[in-house]
């Protein structure tokens, strides 16, 4: 008989304790007085995971449940989650992806008109008190008219993300691992090679070994003087210290961060970067994104439960049986 226990090991969203405690199967670690000795306890009832992005949930943390099957994440990004070590050893990862996709693209737009058009900068400028004091706040520098955007990571949400841009009638490119059939923006297979051909670098990137600093000082001067970054992906794409010092010494324009590599603690060079608009990771965070996230952990979670299909594996643990 398979396990059905339910473990959540950190505080997840009422949406999910309420919808997992339903199933009479949930254990909820942080309830426990003594969560090591718990763990120990009840490690063969575990079936299911439900976790998040604050938890590394790697093979060392797997093997602790033997009938572990299920790793249902929250969120779309999976990167504190060992899917590999979990597809070699039966058990199935899902996330949350699609229900966030228009959510965070619509946020990527918001903090690329913000950096480019330093409407935070303005907004302080009328709350001081200066547009009395010391008159209009002076002419931005620089526009999105005319402008060419290369898109790091093409997925569902980069996608999402050029279908407004073509609406603000920026010239869209993009770097990936392979080129895509289904899009007809210019691709290239050099990060460094489009970084210098734009004006604008967003990142959607994942995270992981393969994509840590990949938005180095390199590819930073290659962007140039003129060039504005945006990182709605993940933090640890990017080299926190080199963009700081770029921002510094105006190597790049601006640059626009919803994410860090140590969340929640950004660094004080960001922080000191008036040419910096920095958000705390809000890309998906709406009462309704977040609610239809949240039910997708569950969904995965019953599904497993009633034998059935998971509804979102992701590609390194490709769904057989149970």
């Amino acid at each position: 008989m398979k396990a059905t226990g339910i473990l959540a090991p950190t505080r997840m969203m009422p949406l999910i304790v309420d919808g997992l405690r339903a199933t009479g199967k949930l254990h909820c670690l942080w309830e426990q007085a003594d969560p090591e000795a718990y763990l120990s306890a009840h490690a063969d009832q575990i079936g299911a995971i439900a976790t998040g992005a604050h938890l590394a949930v790697d093979g060392a943390y797997m093997s602790r449940f033997p009938n572990l099957k299920l790793v249902a994440n929250f969120g779309v990004g999976y990167d504190t989650v060992d899917a590999k070590w979990a597809g070699q050893h039966g058990i199935i990862v899902t996330n949350t992806p699609d229900v966030l996709t228009e959510e965070v693209a619509d946020t990527a737009l918001g903090l690329l008109l913000m950096t480019i058009r330093e409407l935070p900068q303005s907004e302080r400028w009328l709350r001081a008190g200066h547009w009395v004091s010391k008159g209009p706040y002076p002419l931005t520098a620089n526009t999105m008219r005319g402008k060419k955007i290369g898109i790091l990571a093409l997925g569902r949400i980069g996608k999402a993300i050029a279908t407004r841009c073509e609406a603000f009638g920026l010239t869209i490119a993009y770097h990936g691992r392979t080129k895509q059939d289904d899009v007809s923006y210019h691709y290239y297979d050099s990060l460094i090679d489009m970084a210098r051909d734009v004006d604008i670098l967003m990142s959607v990137a994942p995270g992981g070994a393969s994509t840590k600093h990949i938005i180095n000082a390199d590819v930073l001067k290659a962007l140039g003087p003129q060039g504005v970054l945006i990182n709605i992906g993940r933090g640890s794409v990017v080299d926190e210290s080199a963009l700081a010092k770029a921002l510094r010494e105006k190597i790049i324009f601006a640059a626009g961060l919803d994410v860090f590599e140590n969340e929640p603690h950004v660094p004080a060079d960001l922080m000191a970067c008036e040419n910096a608009v920095l958000l705390p990771h809000v890309g998906s965070a709406s009462i309704h994104t977040r609610n239809l996230m949240g039910q997708l952990v569950v969904d995965n979670v019953v599904a497993y439960l009633a034998g059935k299909h998971p509804l979102t594996p992701v590609a390194e643990t490709p769904f057989k049986s149970w």
